[in-house]
């Protein structure tokens, strides 16, 4: 345990000065900025200790499965077309409509329904189909409900992550909240309004091509026939659209803000592969017809197809201005998002409850730190001197841990910290209480301090991994300022393991090394 080769004494001083590096930043503030070697990341607040945003959001799945009703209407309606059965075509009367949670319908001729029941099976094998006389309702299974509640609440909570990210906002805190609640804790954002209009848009882009049928733009007011919808644009001209979709939003791989040779701000979208063929083929194919962009059910711009788009990309102009073009970039490149999100509980915290808890908590530490070194110098003199730099040194490293990977610091890792240090002297107090035992039973300087660091180092260990456990626990089951705490715990262990087993036995062998004292001064 006394020896160090030049190796292990070059590794455990170059994680001292890199940790020293990485935590400048956050120690400095501002003034890090003018040292441009330094790093520059720094440690993020949290929202209880910086200030912030609170959203409580609720995915409208009602939303979602009506939409996804609709979806199955058309294709119960495209499974008939050009289908006979017993040498007729399947007739209904009424037309399919989504009647609640079910699309139902009515034959003319009942002697077919279980012929008819066959084919809409094919659709796919998540649906329930019940019929009563003529009248056959198509629903989805609970075990497909349930599946879709799922997928969108997870889908749901990715897209926020990224129009989060994307606004430039560090670090935001978003949890699931039982089954069809998001919880968004953005740290440092005073004004929500222009956060909360990007997570109000669902954000659903879509191509659709013009019903002939109708003059352009539609000046008419008479019905639409199935598969055509009437929609509008935001000065509230109409327009005569396919309902079917000949490219949408997901073939999309990139979306940003430009200026078109007209000085108007736009939007530039790029598709895949995939999309790129087919919004090929459609432009060729329809050269001289108009088409619809769709946005959430409005119409961005209805252009008319002057020649074959081949490139794969295409330009979506309007009455854009520079920030309007920037967020719809924003929100095409993140992504639609399933459902609609509903605010069900918004709050803004204030940035001088954190400066408070900020002001407490550096008071907390510092206190301790102050007791700590007064108590460490007084029980165990030069080596308590030892133990306090060790300390140091291992507050220097969760800091730059934490800065390191990104992890936010609230006030309950606060109290991470400032339990950490207690536990961190706590093994150099195990270790030097064994070294006076060692002494007393006559043992030579360097036996004691051998048989110290050796026969201490098993208790040190156990002990730690038994709060690692307990703090894995506490990420895994927690949440929130709970899983701060055991971060900022976890970090700290591990850096004090290091500190004291490594960096004060260091300290002590060289002493002893370089002084060969004939006595211990403990």
């Amino acid at each position: 345990m006394l020896n160090f080769s030049p190796f292990k004494i070059a590794a455990i001083l170059l994680i001292c000065l890199l940790a020293v590096i990485f935590s400048l930043p956050t120690f400095l503030g501002d003034k890090a900025e003018s040292i441009g070697i330094l790093p520059d990341k720094k440690v993020n607040l949290g929202l209880d200790l910086r200030g912030g945003s609170y959203l409580l959001l609720e995915v409208d799945f009602n939303e979602y499965l009506k939409e996804q009703l609709d979806n199955l209407k058309n294709d119960i309606r495209d499974s008939f077309r050009g289908k006979q059965v017993n040498g007729e075509r399947i007739g209904y009367t009424g037309g399919i409509n989504v009647v609640g949670d079910k699309v139902q319908f009515n034959l003319t001729n009942p002697a077919i329904t279980s012929d008819v029941v066959q084919i809409i099976r094919e659709i796919s094998p998540e649906i329930s189909i019940d019929t009563n006389e003529r009248t056959i309702m198509v629903s989805y299974d609970d075990k497909a409900i349930d599946k879709m509640q799922k997928n969108v609440l997870a889908q749901s909570i990715e897209i926020v992550r990224r129009r989060v990210d994307e606004t430039g906002t560090r670090e935001p805190d978003i949890q699931r909240q039982g089954e069809n609640r998001i919880l968004l804790q953005v740290p440092g954002l005073d004004n929500p309004e222009h956060l909360k209009s990007l997570l109000g848009k669902t954000a659903k882009l879509t191509f659709h091509l013009l019903n002939d049928a109708f003059p352009y733009p539609d000046t008419t007011r008479k019905p639409t026939p199935p598969g055509t919808v009437r929609l509008y644009s935001q000065d509230g001209t109409a327009y005569a659209i396919k309902q079917q979709v000949i490219i949408s939003g997901d073939m999309l791989v990139n979306a940003s803000p430009g200026v078109n040779q007209y000085g108007q701000a736009v939007v530039n979208i790029r598709f895949n592969n995939i999309g790129a063929k087919k919004f090929a083929d459609i432009t060729k194919k329809n050269v001289g017809k108009p088409f619809a962009i769709v946005l959430d059910g409005k119409v961005i711009t209805a252009p008319v197809i002057r020649t074959a788009i081949l490139g794969g990309t295409a330009e979506i102009s309007g009455s854009f201005t520079t920030q309007s073009a920037s967020d719809m970039a924003l929100l095409l490149r993140a992504g639609a998002l399933p459902a609609p999100l509903d605010i069900v509980e918004e709050r803004t915290v204030g940035p001088s409850l954190g400066a408070d808890s900020i002001a407490a908590g550096k008071s907390a530490v510092l206190v301790s730190i102050i007791l700590v070194i007064i108590f460490m110098l007084a029980s165990y003199g030069l080596f308590g001197l030892f133990s306090n730099i060790a300390l140091l040194i291992n507050i220097i490293m969760i800091i730059a841990v934490i800065s390191v990977f990104g992890a936010t610091l609230t006030l309950p890792g606060i109290a991470g910290i400032v339990l950490t240090m207690g536990m961190a002297v706590d093994a150099n107090v195990l270790i030097f209480e064994r070294i006076r035992e060692e002494v007393r039973l006559g043992k030579s300087p360097f036996a004691a301090v051998d048989n110290g660091f050796s026969q201490a180092f098993k208790t040190i260990l156990d002990s730690n991994i038994t709060t690692l456990i307990a703090a894995l626990l506490l990420y895994i089951f927690g949440s929130g300022p709970i899983k701060g705490f055991a971060v900022t715990l976890s970090v700290g262990i591990s850096s004090s393991m290091f500190s004291a087993i490594l960096l004060t036995r260091l300290m002590v062998v060289s002493w002893l090394k370089r002084k060969r004292p004939s006595t211990i001064p403990l």
